[in-house]
């Protein structure tokens, strides 16, 4: 690729060709395997704050990622620079690291038969021509209705908007060469309701691949506002054991702490709660989770993982217990397994199960807490403890009666999993892990 192709929009048969003849000079320089990726990211973000442009960013990011393997040692080297001469020296840098590393006997690349060969078109790519002043202008839209909402709406941080395109092409000494263009958009607001001397901040934000998906601007502010004004007169509560029920964008969190456990790393490493649970029962019977990576425009869509491999729907838990590790090929291999290709994580993990809307989940909460946001990270998931800051509302007969804060939630991971009362319908498509709300039988909440 030459200079003057840099400043444009790279093509597929230009990092193609970055990559292929990375792999060709890997193979002179005596790798015996060898793996590359290139990639180019463009991207707009303004933040808008009482009105004012706060933030005005532009992002064009390049890359050459290689990884050789010299029988068992591996080494690995990276540049932002894609001219040919950079590009050798990398490769050149990688072999000489591989040189020097200990042979690892379960290093290598995926296996061959498992590479990806037909892939799907996943309709993951449309560009937003979004120029800044259309840009600043959504973003004032988002922040002016949120502060239009209530006069107890005080401060802002600000509405957001931000468009980023991506190109990415990978491929091995197998002979896989495989990429495709993906798009990201989102838009944001958080503020700040204030009554006497209180003062609350919350958030809203939507994200998709196309624009046309995206709620509208007004929307996103509208909520961002309603939720921090719904969170005014907060109160602490007492230390006490009740129910608690996970929102949707929070029981994310939840899936993703079972996935970390299941993940080959963890388990070939032993420092996991679930060591060992395959084939075990791990959440109520009636719960599932499938990977699902072929759905079309969605976040957590891939035709293929980080190593080329093909990915595939797959049944992660059903019937309550685990099916199967989260794999990539060299923890499959220390495990004695097969990759599952996730290499570089999980695509649309849908929880499945749940036949109750929201208003459904609060009725089975009955008197409990509705957990609307989570801080710290104080989980441990290697013993599987359960501890974070937490705020939301205190629950009543099945409605909501008033808002809490400065509460901690305990427990134990896998004590919570099992006793999982219901997931709802709501569910959250934000992200590669897709779930409803998540309703938990019992958790201690320490407070005053």
């Amino acid at each position: 690729m030459t200079d003057s192709s840099l400043a444009r929009a790279a093509s597929p048969d230009e990092l193609s060709d970055i990559v292929e003849r990375a792999l060709g000079e890997a193979r002179r320089g005596g790798a015996s395997q060898a793996e590359a990726g290139v990639s180019t990211d463009t991207g707009l973000s303004v933040t808008v704050r009482f009105g004012e442009v706060e933030t005005l960013e532009y992002q064009r990011d390049r890359g050459m990622g290689i990884t050789v393997y010299v029988g068992g040692r591996k080494g690995s080297a990276s540049t932002a620079d894609l001219s040919w001469q950079a590009v050798a020296e990398t490769v050149e840098k990688a072999l000489s690291i591989a040189r020097f590393t200990a042979e690892d006997p379960f290093a290598g690349l995926a296996d061959a038969g498992l590479m990806a060969r037909d892939l799907p078109d996943l309709d993951l790519c449309h560009p937003w021509p979004l120029d800044a002043e259309a840009a600043i202008e959504i973003a004032r839209r988002i922040e002016a209705e949120a502060l239009a909402f209530d006069s107890r709406i005080r401060n802002s941080e600000g509405g957001s908007v931000s468009t980023h395109s991506g190109l990415r092409v990978y491929g091995n000494t197998h002979g896989f060469l495989g990429g495709y263009p993906s798009t990201a958009h989102s838009i944001s607001c958080v503020v700040m309701g204030q009554d006497d001397e209180e003062m609350q901040r919350d958030y809203w934000y939507s994200t998709a691949r196309s624009v046309a998906d995206l709620e509208p601007a007004e929307n996103v502010g509208r909520r961002a506002a309603s939720r921090a004004i719904a969170r005014l007169g907060s109160r602490k509560l007492s230390t006490r054991r009740a129910p608690v029920l996970f929102l949707a964008d929070q029981a994310r969190g939840l899936v993703g702490h079972f996935v970390s456990a299941v993940r080959g790393g963890a388990q070939y490493r032993k420092s996991s709660f679930l060591c060992g649970a395959l084939g075990q029962p791990v959440f109520p019977s009636w719960l599932s989770m499938v990977e699902r990576p072929h759905l079309r425009r969605e976040l957590g869509s891939a035709p293929f993982d980080n190593e080329g491999v093909a990915t595939r729907d797959r049944d992660l838990v059903a019937g309550g217990k685990l099916l199967g590790y989260v794999l990539d090929s060299y923890s499959a291999r220390k495990l004695g397994m097969v990759t599952t290709g996730n290499a570089g994580g999980v695509h649309n993990l849908e929880v499945g199960g749940g036949t109750e809307d929201f208003n459904g989940l609060l009725g089975r909460l009955g008197t409990g807490l509705l957990v609307t946001d989570l801080m710290g990270q104080g989980v441990n998931t290697v013993t599987g403890d359960y501890s974070r800051g937490a705020a939301g509302f205190w629950v009543e007969e099945g409605a909501i009666s008033y808002p809490v804060h400065e509460v901690t939630i305990a427990g134990n991971l896998r004590e919570m999993y099992s006793g999982l009362v219901a997931v709802g319908t709501d569910v959250d498509r934000r992200g590669g892990i897709r779930t409803g709300s998540i309703l938990l039988e019992e958790m201690t909440i320490a407070g005053d």
